[in-house]
């Protein structure tokens, strides 16, 4: 997919206008991707200019079918990686505040790395597990709207998410085609975390075979201090 074809394609499917400006980060942002995963860490198993605008860019600016994320909105990627979905929302929506959340130091020199080139304001790293993010007063029910892509299975990344999410926001996980299945085996989790499931919400991106599901869980009470468990525990012992 070519530049031009990234900015129609983010048109057509979700009412987003890309500047000139806006095209050309993500062509640095797709460019420094591929250099940083042949030489310093391993980022990302798609490495074709076409799928990353498609896979990687176009699916993060798909989080916009479900969210108005206006100047201001405090949003937190949890287990962000190599910057997705949060970076390219910030690219498209520039008036957000964001936190990067991510616990291997590698992928957070590549997003130090990657702000600095392209300039951008606004954006918080932390280098940390979701565990101890949910716990730190600095991030505890703290944000608008909390995102996770591919990070873990419902039950679990629901106790990741909640907990830093302020009530009256909303947490929405990016999911496979697995997603019905893995948010009725969250019900519990939900129920206990002060969730509510909104809405289960499919994509699909052009080319891309599979679809993808956005489900939006809404903030309805506090999370229980007890919650988020310590590191390690939600994984081995999902609500």
């Amino acid at each position: 997919m070519a530049l031009g074809s990234l900015s129609q394609a983010a048109r057509d499917l979700f009412g987003v206008e890309l500047s000139a400006d806006q095209q050309r980060a993500f062509e640095r942002y797709s460019d420094e991707l591929v250099t940083w995963n042949k030489s310093r860490a391993n980022l990302t198993a798609i490495t074709e200019p076409e799928a990353i605008d498609t896979r990687h860019f176009l699916d993060s600016l798909s989080v916009l079918r479900v969210a108005r994320l206006q100047p201001g909105t405090k949003v937190i990627d949890v287990g962000t990686g190599a910057g997705f979905p949060g970076l390219p929302l910030k690219l498209a929506c520039p008036g957000i505040q964001l936190t990067l959340l991510e616990a291997t130091g590698k992928k957070i020199a590549f997003l130090e790395h990657l702000v600095q080139q392209l300039r951008l304001r606004d954006v918080r790293l932390v280098n940390a597990r979701a565990e101890e993010a949910g716990q730190d007063p600095a991030h505890r029910e703290g944000y608008d709207v909390v995102l996770a892509r591919s990070v873990a299975h419902m039950p679990i990344l629901a106790e990741y998410m909640l907990p830093l999410c302020k009530v009256g926001g909303k947490c929405i996980a990016m999911k496979g085609e697995s997603a019905a299945s893995e948010m009725t085996a969250a019900e519990n989790a939900l129920r206990l975390l002060g969730g509510r499931l909104g809405q289960l919400v499919a994509v699909e991106l052009p080319g891309v075979a599979e679809t993808h599901h956005l489900a939006v869980i809404q903030k309805i009470a506090a999370t229980p201090p007890y919650y988020p468990r310590r590191p390690g525990h939600p994984s081995k012992k999902p609500l």
